[in-house]
């Protein structure tokens, strides 16, 4: 992952006047409301249900605006799409109580909805043309790569500052990175840094859309965008070794098997008599499940129904059954590989079901499924895959796979914990 320092150096540059609309008025950073009206006007959608449909069916026209190549497009800078948005929690109660959970601390599934608007905000600035009224771009998350907590406290009556740009740019995909910070005792401290990866559409949100390179302008960012290329290749690695592809390894053949042997009944000598070990849980007993409607009210620009809602869902959800499992109140560790398989629809059927996959002494590894079900056809479709890291207050039972799948589920998060604690250090 990459330094906070990397993002605070560019601080002077964060909150520049944007031509994008001024919202960086007399050096003042916009909230997060700012943020996303100007994502309204980007894309000239409407916060009324029926105006909304007619804007974006008015979308298609913009197709005769897009590049036929990257070549056609103008480099930008990474200070371009630098970005300063603030959270005024302490100066605002109103807008603390959208916020405050009953533990009087920060829903954290709010900074999820709003990491991902901002993040989609950044993209834009680096591919805005000045010269047009609209973007015809659809830019969408296409995947989480990773959240990690600098601390577990965020208070609920003080302000808080994101900043963030574009570090990397593919032909069709842009990673924004993200710092989170909060005021406290006179001072900004780190609370988060966070890594997304958006693709960029056509109008219509159907096909692929080129958009503007990258120009790097210093060594640092000759570095920054270099962590941007080793992030991608990662990705690939981690994407071809799935476990939906390959075979377990060795190691974790052997790992596997240790673990069904001390489930065995040793007075039974069977392949049938399983027992389960002291402290421990089998993995069908560490599950809980939840449903959504999707209504309209949880629609992006887009039409679909906003991903970052879709976080904030999957992440409750996941904390809750976290929870129930160890027993107590447990903090986030980090938000990992969180893949955006397909948009959900307005009016869907959203199913949502958490398993604990993976435990090792105070962590808990949490693994949220999330699919739409068609009550028409009874056809489920895979939308989301989410992995949350969690750290309880006491050591936690074991948590113990008893059939082949569940196997695999629980190397899965054993992966994710241990790629998540790698990159702690």
């Amino acid at each position: 992952m990459f330094s906070p320092r990397v993002l605070r150096s560019a601080s002077s540059f964060m909150c520049r006047r944007l031509s994008m609309g001024q919202m960086c008025l007399q050096g003042k950073a916009p909230d997060m409301a700012e943020v996303r009206n100007r994502l309204r006007e980007i894309v000239g959608a409407s916060t009324n249900w029926k105006d909304h449909q007619q804007a974006l069916a008015e979308r298609t026209s913009l197709s005769q605006y897009l590049a036929q190549s990257q070549d056609e497009l103008p480099a930008k800078t990474m200070k371009d799409s630098a970005i300063e948005a603030h959270l005024p929690l302490g100066t605002q109660p109103a807008l603390r109580e959208k916020y405050l959970n009953y533990h009087n601390s920060v829903r954290f599934g709010r900074i999820l909805e709003d990491l991902d608007s901002l993040a989609v905000l950044i993209c834009y600035s680096h591919t805005w043309n000045k010269e047009l009224k609209r973007s015809p771009l659809s830019i969408v998350t296409a995947l989480v790569d990773k959240i990690d907590m600098r601390q577990n406290i965020i208070y609920p009556d003080c302000d808080i500052k994101f900043t963030g740009h574009v570090t990397w740019v593919g032909k069709t995909s842009i990673e924004a990175k993200m710092h989170m910070s909060q005021y406290h005792d006179g001072a900004y401290s780190d609370v988060l840094d966070a890594t997304f990866v958006m693709v960029a559409r056509d109008p219509e949100n159907k096909r692929a859309a080129f958009i503007n390179p990258l120009k790097l302008e210093s060594p640092e960012e000759e570095a920054i965008f270099q962590q941007g290329e080793i992030n991608k290749k990662r990705r690939v690695e981690l994407s071809t070794a799935s476990l939906l592809k390959v075979a377990p390894t060795a190691e974790e053949r052997t790992l596997i098997h240790n673990l069904f042997l001390n489930t065995l009944d040793t007075r039974t000598v069977s392949f049938r008599g399983r027992i389960l070990p002291l402290n421990s849980v089998w993995m069908e007993d560490a599950k809980m499940k939840g449903l959504e409607i999707c209504h309209p009210q949880e629609r992006n620009i887009f039409n679909r129904i906003f991903g970052g809602f879709l976080m904030r869902k999957a992440y409750e959800l996941g904390w809750a059954n976290a929870c129930a499992f160890a027993g107590c109140r447990p903090t986030l560790v980090a938000v990992d590989d969180i893949l955006f398989r397909k948009p959900v629809e307005i009016g869907s059927l959203l199913l949502l079901s958490s398993q604990v996959c993976y435990t090792e002494g105070m962590h808990i590894q949490v693994r949220v499924h999330t699919e739409v079900l068609d009550p028409l056809t009874r056809q489920n479709s895979t939308t989301n895959v989410f992995h949350f890291t969690f750290r309880a207050e006491k050591d936690i039972p074991a948590v113990v796979p008893q059939s082949y799948g569940e196997s695999m589920l629980y190397l899965d998060g054993k992966r994710h914990f241990d790629e998540t604690m790698r990159s702690q250090r």
